[in-house]
């Protein structure tokens, strides 16, 4: 299976840490700004880093930009242009688009014309976007430290109907399985010989790159 590709839309604080983020799980991203210095600043990171208007139609097609399958604006203070940038990669049939909004209004707007996810940076930070888009089990990511995170993972198919035994989460891959979640029951105390059912969640704690492997294994 080919390997996702973003591409993402302003390389201010939020948008260079999805991108940073996304780079770091190995995925190939696009980084876009009108700025050339915040491009270039970028370019030793991603995969390719461009200057140009993303309210120019033509150059968002010529950067062939209808062929990634996520595109995140998160253009900062412009919100014309945050809007004209999402009407045109709706325009041109982007198949996934989420849009930073500065707040709720905007975020209606945005909806209106057709984003598929609205992102309030206050509430979502530029990593937890990132674990999400890269992997759709990954329900919250949590950093406990520049090393140390929680993830909440909704259990894969691959999972279903194996015990935390069998699957050995922590022997493969380091990361310790701090409580599964069932509907509103939290059970904080998980058994070797419990089974996971399908809509669990497992609270996994670990190291960043363990985490990582983890998600990609389970993608």
């Amino acid at each position: 299976m080919a390997k996702k590709q973003y591409a993402i839309i302003g390389m201010g604080r939020f948008g260079s840490s999805v991108a940073k983020a996304l780079s770091g799980m190995g995925y190939d991203v696009l980084a876009i700004d009108t700025d050339e210095q915040r491009t270039q600043e970028i370019s030793g990171i991603v995969t390719h880093a461009v200057s140009a208007d993303s309210t120019d139609e033509e150059a968002l097609r010529a950067l062939g930009i209808r062929n990634f399958d996520v595109v995140v604006v998160a253009i900062g203070e412009d919100i014309q242009a945050s809007i004209l940038t999402t009407l045109i990669l709706k325009d041109l049939g982007v198949p996934a688009i989420l849009v930073k909004a500065r707040n709720e209004l905007h975020g209606k707007v945005l909806s209106k014309i057709g984003a598929d996810k609205i992102i309030y940076p206050e509430r979502d930070m530029g990593l937890r976007v990132a674990h999400h888009l890269a992997s759709p089990n990954i329900l919250d990511y949590i950093e406990l430290s520049p090393d140390y995170s929680i993830l909440d993972m909704k259990v894969p198919k691959q999972m279903l109907g194996k015990n935390l035994l069998e699957l050995d989460i922590r022997a493969k891959y380091g990361c310790n399985v701090m409580a599964i979640r069932r509907g509103d029951e939290m059970n904080i105390t998980p058994r070797a010989e419990d089974r996971l059912a399908d809509g669990d969640v497992l609270v996994i704690v670990g190291h960043k790159d363990n985490l990582t492997r983890l998600e990609m294994a389970y993608h």
